[in-house]
This record gives structure tokens, C-alpha cells and sequence, in this order.
């Protein structure tokens, strides 16, 4: 891919997860199919909730060989359905996601990031076949009869995201600036520092060191100022390319220091049938902007985590 790189890394749930490949490298063993509304709640058990989506999608899938594993090992996911909508759900014990123990246990780096992960693999899996709502890391309710309560009461606003994201995947793109190089050559990126060039260029020699002065001067500030600016054309131009668009992150650093800056970290909608357009547009800004120091970085596809946004009802 010209003047942008792609990987693939776990989003931030928690803690950080590690990287991995588009593909799944791990599988479980078959998991149980959807659960009965008559089964019994588990003793010292809640509900922790992956996704929502479609009944029908959701449980043709768990007629396939092997479902990823669920956060815990001694549980397996199941579907909690309500009318026309299902979650993916797993038993969790509430010893350890219970109120007061969760905090306690989200305060471990490294049981979170065994349990972010395999959260991800699962909301993966079924983004990857079906149309999901996903679900954030640590989504939890007392019982299956809330969940299918939280199902219902939020049917229509459940079913008209699961239409916004159909046939769509979310595609993040960081911009990184190299300050050291930006810096060295801010003068031909600035329009304002190119015009002071030219006029210490036609200046007497007096004028001329004092303008080269002030050039030296404004370097850093305008460095930053060129950071924002290709974050913006970023956001404009990859956002006509896409369905929606999300600012996590655009440079806010003060320092004039060199070393690598991230100068935008930005989500964007995609449907599946424009991303070669989304990505050759992303090829074209990183190429324009690649000798004042700018990289661009692709990552996903993800469940479109920064397009879905799901209210839970009182738990």
C-alpha cells in the first residue's frame, strides 16, 4: 500500500490488547446454541453481553463448528432474543464482575487484557458475517430477563443502528508527523513562512537576517499549526469517501521537541464497496504530505465501534 501502512491491533477497551491478524488464529470448541427463555439463572452468575443484532443472522451462526471462546472458560456464549433482536451473551461470575469487584479486577493489566481480547475476538467474529451493534468491554446485566428488558425497550433504536451499520465496517487512520523533519521543512509547507522566504530572498541584507530570524523563530508554531491542518484534510477528504466520521484524537502537544507526534487519531465509516475508493483516497493525502514528515497508518476493518452508540435501560 503506497505512503500508508496497515495492521491490525485491538482497539483500547480497557487496557491495551495485543496486536494480531485479520483472521482469527484461535479457535474453541463448539459452543451450545441459543438459550431457552425458560432455562435457569446460574447461581452467582450475571450476564456480560458482546453484541446485538439480528435473531435470525446471530442464530444461524451458532450452528457453525466453533464460536470463539467467551471472556470466562467455564462459560460458553449463548443468544438472549427478543422479537426480531438477539445478544450474544456468556454467564461471568459475579465474584468477579460483580459491583466493587470488577474495579478491583480491571485494576490487573494483565486479566484485563486477556478478557479485552477475547471480548474483541468474539464482536470480530460476528461482525465479520453478520450486521452487530457492538458492545463495549464490560457490558453487564444481573440476569438474561434483563437483558431481553433491555432488548426490548430499545428495539427501535437498536434496529434503525443495526441498518446505519449494514454492509459497513469501521477504519481508523492515524497520522503520525516526524516533528524533526516537519520542522526542517516547514518553510515549504507554510504558506506563511514561504512568502517571508521570498521577501528575505529580495530584502536588503539588514532585513533579510532579521526576517530569517523571525522564520527560525516560527518554525515550531507552525509546525504545529501544519499538523492540524493535515488532520483536517484528512477528516474532509477521507470523510467524503465514507458513510460518517469520528475525531478521537487531533494533536494537541505544545512541545517543540523532534521525535514522532501523533497528529490525529480518526475513526471512519465504511462501506465495504467503497473502501478501495476510501483507501486510494488515504494513499493520495499520505503521498502528498509524505516529505514534510507525515505517515499515515490503516488500521482494521473493526466493528464499527465510534458509530454505535447503545443505551442500556436501568440494571
Amino acid at each position: 500500500m503506497a505512503g500508508v501502512s496497515a495492521r491490525m491491533c485491538a482497539p483500547k477497551l480497557q487496557r491495551r490488547a495485543a496486536c494480531r491478524n485479520v483472521t482469527m488464529t484461535r479457535r474453541a470448541p463448539k459452543h451450545s446454541v441459543a438459550e431457552e427463555s425458560g432455562d435457569p439463572e446460574p447461581p452467582g452468575a450475571a450476564f456480560y453481553v458482546y453484541c446485538i443484532g439480528e435473531r435470525e443472522q446471530l442464530s444461524a451462526l451458532f450452528g457453525e463448528e466453533s464460536l470463539p471462546a467467551s471472556v470466562e472458560d467455564a462459560a460458553t456464549l449463548e443468544l438472549v432474543e427478543a422479537g426480531h433482536l438477539a445478544a450474544v451473551v456468556s454467564a461471568v461470575p459475579l465474584s468477579d464482575y460483580g459491583e466493587g469487584a470488577i474495579e478491583q479486577r480491571l485494576a490487573d493489566p494483565a486479566w484485563t487484557a486477556a478478557r479485552a481480547l477475547r471480548h474483541q475476538q468474539a464482536v470480530e467474529f460476528f461482525a465479520r458475517v453478520s450486521d452487530i451493534v457492538p458492545l463495549r468491554f464490560g457490558t453487564i446485566y444481573l440476569t438474561r430477563a434483563r437483558v431481553r428488558k433491555m432488548l426490548e425497550e430499545n428495539g427501535e433504536a437498536l434496529r434503525t443502528v443495526v441498518e446505519r451499520l449494514r454492509g459497513r465496517e469501521e477504519w481508523g487512520v492515524n497520522v503520525h508527523a516526524d516533528r524533526a523533519v516537519l520542522k526542517e521543512k516547514i518553510v515549504e509547507a507554510s504558506e506563511r513562512l514561504r512568502e517571508m522566504s521570498r521577501q528575505a530572498e529580495a530584502a536588503a541584507p539588514g532585513q533579510a537576517y532579521l526576517l530569517r530570524k523571525k522564520i527560525e523563530t516560527l518554525r515550531a508554531d507552525e509546525s504545529r499549526a501544519e499538523m492540524k491542518r493535515v488532520a483536517l484534510e484528512v477528516e474532509s477528504e477521507l470523510g467524503a469517501a465514507a458513510e460518517g466520521s469520528a475525531r478521537l484524537r487531533v494533536f494537541k502537544d505544545e512541545s517543540s521537541e523532534g521525535g514522532d507526534a501523533v497528529a490525529a487519531k480518526l475513526a471512519f465509516l465504511v462501506a465495504r464497496e467503497r473502501f478501495e475508493e476510501f483507501r486510494a483516497t488515504a494513499e493520495r493525502i499520505a503521498a502528498r504530505n509524505a516529505r514534510h514528515g507525515f505517515r499515515f497508518e490503516l488500521t482494521g476493518p473493526w466493528p464499527a465501534y465510534n458509530f454505535a452508540t447503545v443505551e442500556k435501560s436501568d440494571d
